[in-house]
């Protein structure tokens, strides 16, 4: 945050704003993020060719670990895996990213490709849902889940509208996978599944794409959202017969802290059960679709959870969009898990 507060100064040293973007970094919780370039490359601007060229140079380079480190987990093989989703909303590529992974990385070559670019923070939501129903429409099949979100390459140096001054503070940068298996595996029984759209709200998170690039804009009432949004979360878990606020795991989108906050007030639940979400932003900043699936990591590795453990996923993004999950902890044995 410190060093992020002090090329703040010098970006916008003598504009008027600078009060309120030096306040509005502080206010994020973000104390640390990792970006793909040094700071001096990502406050230059090269031209929207270029950083899409190092979109995809940097993706190709960074996904295979990730790739691999899941199917390790989920304890499957390139050639086991029947679908990849792929999500990322900071670069283009076509064909997909996907297409490069299965002639790469051993895939068979009837793997399903499955590229979302347009559900910017809720995807990482989405393509848990997708995968969930794909294995459920596949009995047995394997879905991989791949998110790659460069975030920092669509900084915009010249941009002091109140979005771009949020986003210059909040966004990092990180690329994740996970595996939802058909059959067996360790993790999240994934039980249920819906979106929900908030009528009127299209243009309060969205792109204008121009001549350098992906301009963020974010209208002032999107931190609202949560109040409109938490009788749905709460609908969802009464129809699955749980009680939303008493649960064992959240799962939520880190936006930023005022919508963990918020979140936690309307569902009537402790700030602390979203812990995972929260060291999330703290470390990472807001890394948009990845923030479910980094979240997600921090439950496995906390190692706390007992069969049977009820959780929420949720992932929010443009739209405004909500992609929402229900599950249940359990071991080998049972179908389509999230591992």
């Amino acid at each position: 945050m410190e060093e992020t507060l002090d090329f703040a100064e010098r970006a916008h040293a003598g504009k008027p704003q600078l009060a309120l973007a030096l306040r509005l970094i502080r206010n994020t919780g973000v104390r640390k993020r990792h970006i793909v370039q040094p700071i001096e490359k990502t406050l230059r601007h090269p031209g929207f060719a270029e950083r899409n060229r190092v979109y995809e140079v940097e993706s190709k380079k960074r996904t295979p670990q990730v790739i691999e480190q899941a199917l390790a987990n989920a304890e499957l093989r390139a050639r086991d895996i029947d679908a990849i989703i792929y999500v990322s909303c900071t670069g283009f590529m076509m064909p997909s990213l996907t297409a490069w992974l299965i002639n790469t990385l051993g895939f068979r070559s009837d793997t399903r490709q499955i590229p979302i670019a347009q559900l910017g923070c809720a995807a990482g939501g989405a393509a848990i849902n997708r995968a969930h129903d794909f294995c459920a429409a596949h009995p047995g099949s394997n879905v991989l889940v791949v998110s790659c979100e460069l975030c920092s390459l669509c900084y915009q140096p010249d941009a002091d509208d109140v979005g771009s001054l949020l986003s210059d503070g909040l966004f990092g940068d990180a690329v994740a996978a996970a595996v939802v298996r058909g059959e067996g595996g360790v993790g999240i029984d994934l039980e249920r599944n819906a979106s929900y759209l908030i009528p009127g709200t299209e243009d309060w998170i969205s792109y204008a794409v121009k001549d350098t690039g992906f301009h963020f804009q974010l209208d002032r009432r999107v931190p609202g959202t949560m109040e409109p949004l938490a009788p749905v979360l709460r609908e969802m878990a009464k129809d699955h017969s749980w009680d939303v606020g008493k649960l064992d795991f959240y799962l939520i989108h880190a936006g930023g802290p005022r919508i963990l906050d918020d979140l936690a007030k309307f569902l009537e639940v402790d700030r602390e059960v979203f812990r995972h979400s929260w060291s999330t932003l703290n470390e990472y900043g807001n890394i948009a679709s990845a923030v479910v699936l980094e979240a997600g990591r921090r439950l496995f590795e906390e190692d706390a959870q007992v069969a049977g453990a009820t959780g929420l996923i949720a992932g929010f993004g443009p739209g405004i969009t909500a992609e929402m999950a229900l599950g249940t902890w359990a071991a080998d044995g049972v179908p389509q898990t999230f591992a």
